[in-house]
């Protein structure tokens, strides 16, 4: 009530209220105390500590499946989630070589967009290495993997998870938790989220899980631990797992937009191209594969499935178009954003 309470004085002051859909009829609308245009509040009607919230609300948690088999594992620590500066720098192309010598503290970018009825957050787990120990497949350097979770206003704290989109590869997965009221439209659902309890805060989130080697990502059941393996729980800080199947490693947030992070960087190292992280051959990717393929990773806003109608990087930038053409959804959708950084 209190932060309400602050949101509403500071809209007053500047001339213009905007009212929460959480708060106000389904279809909320900006009410104008000024002869222009409405105003959006920027980044968010939702505050930032507010959307920070949110991502540590629903930041799931996280099965990350563990090979160590060949040199390019690294004991393991190929497969560690970390944050794509682990090594101090924001050079895409050093980070093969680097994977056995930077810290891997484990950390998980998110961003918010925030329609008139709905939430929606990325979460995006970052390895150093898709690796392999096939003659028979290929490497490449970094690689970033994903989901997006819709979240119903609904008059409290934290809104209702509804639905998941998880990018394994080139192909997003769709899953809703149980009791979720969405189902199949565009496109099927291929599961169940399910959801557990995070011993560090009591909080139920949704469970997702990641492949060993090339880290496709889905809903864990879709993916799981295969033998050794790390479970990586949200909390206020990251840190590095003790040894390959270590079951309880606190991971930390960061959030896409913060000052002189990925977005700031989005134009520059460490990236290649639009949504793309730059990376090369060096190090020894491809040895003993097929090859290594180079500037071969992307960020949310370059995520594509080229098998279905949202195009590339809509999943970030575009969340409520996505959600709607892959599920049926009753009662009130808003796509009209009241905050997208993204755009």
């Amino acid at each position: 009530m209190h932060r309400a309470l602050t949101a509403t004085l500071s809209a007053l002051a500047a001339g213009t209220l905007l009212v929460p859909a959480a708060l106000s009829a389904p279809a909320a609308t900006a009410l104008s105390l000024t002869t222009g245009p409405p105003a959006i509040a920027e980044p968010s009607a939702t505050d930032l500590a507010t959307a920070t919230d949110l991502a540590r609300r629903w930041a799931p948690i996280h099965h990350q499946d563990v090979d160590q088999t060949g040199s390019h594992a690294l004991g393991g620590r190929s497969d560690y989630i970390t944050r794509v500066d682990f090594d101090g720098d924001w050079n895409g192309t050093n980070n093969w070589d680097n994977t056995g010598s930077g810290s891997l503290d484990a950390y998980a970018y998110w961003s918010s967009v925030e329609t008139e009825t709905h939430w929606f957050l990325v979460y995006m787990f970052f390895h150093p290495r898709d690796w392999t120990d096939s003659f028979f497949d290929t490497e490449h350097e970094n690689d970033a993997e994903g989901v997006l979770f819709a979240v119903e206003k609904d008059g409290s704290q934290y809104g209702t998870l509804r639905a998941a989109v998880t990018v394994a590869h080139t192909d997003f997965y769709s899953y809703v938790p149980a009791g979720s009221t969405w189902s199949a439209g565009g496109e099927t659902v291929d599961g169940t989220l399910p959801m557990a309890t995070n011993p560090h805060d009591g909080a139920s989130h949704p469970v997702t899980a990641q492949e060993a080697k090339g880290h496709g990502l889905k809903a864990r059941g879709g993916y799981d631990i295969v033998g050794d393996g790390v479970v990586y729980h949200p909390a206020a800080t990251g840190e590095t797992p003790e040894h390959p199947d270590d079951r309880d490693v606190r991971y930390g947030l960061i959030d896409i937009f913060e000052p002189g992070g990925l977005w700031d960087r989005r134009d520059g190292a460490p990236f290649a191209s639009w949504g793309t992280f730059a990376g090369n051959a060096s190090g020894g990717c491809g040895d003993w594969a097929i090859g290594c393929s180079t500037n071969a990773a992307n960020t949310p806003w370059g995520w594509d499935d080229g098998d279905d109608v949202p195009g590339r990087g809509q999943l970030a930038t575009d969340p409520a178009r996505v959600m709607a053409e892959y599920f049926t959804i009753p009662g009130d959708y808003s796509r009209t954003y009241i905050s997208n950084r993204y755009r």
